[in-house]
């Protein structure tokens, strides 16, 4: 009898040493610029939790929001070198690796974030994803996190490009974002998101370009009194991670991240879109003032960015699944 006990004892044992060994198998950390309040980062916290549940906590998932590990220019290199981490990015930052990309966030390419779907489904998409895994080590997972449509966030009124002459504007720090915003008529500044807020109460900017949930919470609207509807980007990223270390799961484990993934990128949109409202009225109440403004001359303005930065053959090779003007 003892023996026997001692036998089960033993096996229990051995299979609770096996299951510790087993557990946390593999770690993904997510990036984000984003607040831990924001729909992005809240939508993230769902995948964290159905990606350790259905892996059976092989996988766990750490959220770093507000830039914790890196500016995302840093975070890139840092995948780049085989980190497992996932970047929420906008393609403008991918465009150094893989230029046909930086489409994807040029001026006034779409109408409506709705119509992104078509073009993050097409074959085109999907060639451009593959040669830059190919070519600098970045695997994009997805594209489908909605962000919001970015504005012109002002000290003084904003109505046509020429009231942008002069006025410094912080932006992306990546070649189409940049070009963008000095087509518009501002002096583009290349400036981290986390350092926005100082620069703009200290008067070293007088204006930020952004999307009204990531402008909200860093409450921009205490340092800001005007937002135009400038509408110039539908500002959709993705997660973008190490190709070396995702070649490296199991086909089983890159499944469920991808699928949760994508599903929390699916959530994170509808939450957004949801909230958009709902920060302007808040916004408003705070002292903030918004207008619209005729976006044809803007448009018109920006045209000349698909040249500059070499995205007119881009923007052709994916003209069957762009809005029809």
């Amino acid at each position: 009898m003892n023996r026997i006990i001692k036998g089960t004892l033993l096996g229990a044992s051995l299979a609770l040493a096996a299951s510790a060994a087993s557990a946390q198998e593999y770690t993904l950390n997510l990036s984000t610029s984003q607040v831990a309040q924001d729909p992005l980062v809240i939508a993230m916290q769902g995948a964290k939790e159905r990606i350790e549940e259905r892996s059976n906590g092989a996988v766990e998932v750490t959220i770093y929001p507000s830039s914790q590990l890196g500016e995302d220019n840093d975070v890139l290199e840092q995948i780049r070198n085989g980190a497992p981490i996932a970047v929420l990015v906008d393609a403008g930052r991918l465009a150094p690796f893989y230029p046909e990309l930086g489409i994807l966030a040029a001026p006034y390419l779409v109408d409506d974030y709705t119509q992104y779907s078509a073009i993050t489904e097409s074959p085109v998409y999907q060639e451009w994803v593959d040669e830059l895994a190919k070519e600098s080590g970045i695997r994009l997972l997805n594209y489908n996190w909605f962000q919001g449509t970015r504005q012109m966030i002002t000290k003084k009124e904003i109505k046509a490009p020429a009231d942008l002459d002069g006025v410094r504007v912080r932006t992306i720090d990546a070649p189409s974002w940049i070009a963008t915003i000095n087509a518009m008529g501002a002096t583009a500044v290349p400036m981290a998101w986390s350092e926005v807020y100082s620069a703009m109460q200290l008067g070293a900017i007088d204006g930020a370009e952004a999307q009204l949930t990531g402008a909200y919470g860093i409450k921009l609207q205490e340092v800001a009194t005007n937002i135009a509807f400038t509408n110039h980007v539908q500002l959709f990223t993705g997660l973008a991670t190490s190709e070396a270390w995702w070649n490296s799961l199991p086909e089983d484990i890159r499944a469920i991240i991808e699928e949760e993934l994508k599903a929390a990128g699916e959530e994170a949109t509808r939450m957004t879109a949801e909230r958009l409202s709902e920060v302007q009225a808040e916004m408003e109440e705070a002292g903030v003032t918004f207008n619209e403004v005729d976006l044809a001359p803007f448009r018109e303005a920006t045209n000349k960015v698909y040249e500059e930065v070499g995205l007119v053959e881009a923007r052709e090779a994916l003209a069957p699944y762009l809005p029809k003007n």
